[in-house]
């Protein structure tokens, strides 16, 4: 029988293999970081898909010969990849020189923050165009080649509108989650080269790889390849599409996504529960959808806003299918039909098709990291 002499034998069994896990991964980030150097000198993109996904294949399979569970080795591949993506942030190649100096206006908000560090990693000269700095607006604009507009959706118009004329050959984009009257405002304003881009993601990113850009065209899209060539080399996936179908896709992604959260995060500020309380009796898939609404109310309530305004008269139809899906489910409940809400099941499963497995599978993994990071109240 094991004595608790044998267990403490093993415990430090256990302490050194997590020490030399903890040098290897040190070992491993110095590798990185030296990948990181080459790249950025030879003006590769920080993100290799193919190298990526030979990388997991190879260790899974590894992993399966040791007896070792791959999907405990691809987390922890997966963990040390995002890692070594953050130390390769430093700094980034410069693939379109002839677009510096960049002009952000609005940089000083936290998007408009977020891009000029990137331009600054790769070396462009960026200049901010804020409130304060308008009196100097046409100085600052005078040799611009990049001129990116980082200001909220209702500001845009007159904003632009206002800016001193912009050098012809001047790039002109704008980076907001509405696609077709930011460009027309872009276009009117500006005879030159022009494109609208849709970051799909926050200021709060620790790295631009796989995070996705909709690149929607203006004009003159052959100028404006070295600013996507640029993005691709941050890592970034970029995905092309017509400025209405961005705008048609965006009324579900975002604005009907924000406005189901925003209502839900409503209903349970006037619950009679905590949310102490709910978080100490809820599964780890309730415990995630607590926390994507609480990562909502954590941001800018005018970003929100404006969001959900800037679309609102164009999302009415489907508010209203919405409402009627919701009124219809209600009925089957309080019918007791359960061979129509079974149906109802089948209909919304065959849009996910298979699809759905493949969720199911990468939701799993989601949920177990949601429960690992449960903080447990030992008072």
């Amino acid at each position: 029988m094991a004595s608790i002499m044998d267990l403490n034998e093993l415990r430090q069994g256990i302490d050194a293999c997590d020490t030399e896990l903890v040098n290897l991964l040190a070992k491993r980030r110095a590798l990185t970081e030296q990948v990181g150097i080459i790249k950025q000198q030879a003006g590769a993109p920080l993100h290799a898909p193919e190298r990526e996904a030979e990388l997991i294949t190879s260790r899974r399979e590894q992993a399966q010969i040791l007896n070792v569970n791959p999907d405990l080795v691809e987390d922890i591949l997966r963990r040390m990849m995002r890692e070594a993506y953050e130390n390769q942030q430093g700094k980034l190649s410069c693939a379109a020189p002839h677009l510096s100096p960049v002009v952000i206006v609005g940089g000083k908000g936290a998007m408009g923050q977020l891009f000029a560090k990137q331009f600054e990693r790769s070396g462009y000269e960026v200049r901010i165009l804020d409130k304060n700095e308008q009196p100097h607006a046409k100085e600052i604009l005078a040799d611009a080649k990049l001129v990116m507009i980082s200001v909220p959706i209702n500001a845009i118009e007159t904003i632009v509108q206002n800016l001193p004329p912009i050098p012809k050959e001047c790039v002109l984009v704008d980076i907001t989650s509405v696609k077709q009257q930011p460009l027309k405002v872009l276009l009117d304003k500006h005879s030159g080269p022009v494109v609208g881009l849709h970051p799909m993601f926050g200021p709060d990113i620790s790295h631009w790889v796989k995070q996705t850009i909709v690149v929607c065209e203006g004009r003159f899209h052959e100028q404006c390849i070295g600013l996507l060539q640029q993005l691709n080399i941050w890592g970034s996936q970029l995905v092309e599409m017509d400025a209405k179908k961005h705008d048609q896709a965006m009324q579900i992604i975002q604005v009907m996504r924000h406005l189901t959260t925003f209502v839900y995060g409503q209903f349970l500020a006037k619950q009679c529960h905590s949310l102490k309380e709910l978080r100490s009796c809820s599964s780890p898939i309730y415990q995630l959808e607590l926390m994507m609404v609480g990562r909502l109310f954590a941001q800018s309530p005018e970003l929100y806003s404006d969001i959900m305004l800037a679309q609102f008269n164009d999302v009415e139809g489907l508010l209203a299918s919405y409402q009627d899906t919701f009124e219809q489910t209600i009925e089957k409940l309080q019918q007791g039909d359960k061979e129509g809400l079974i149906d109802a099941f089948s209909e919304a499963k065959s849009y996910f098709s298979e699809s759905a497995k493949q969720f199911l599978s990468q939701s799993r993994g989601l949920l177990n990291k949601a429960n690992d990071a449960k903080v447990l109240d030992y008072e």
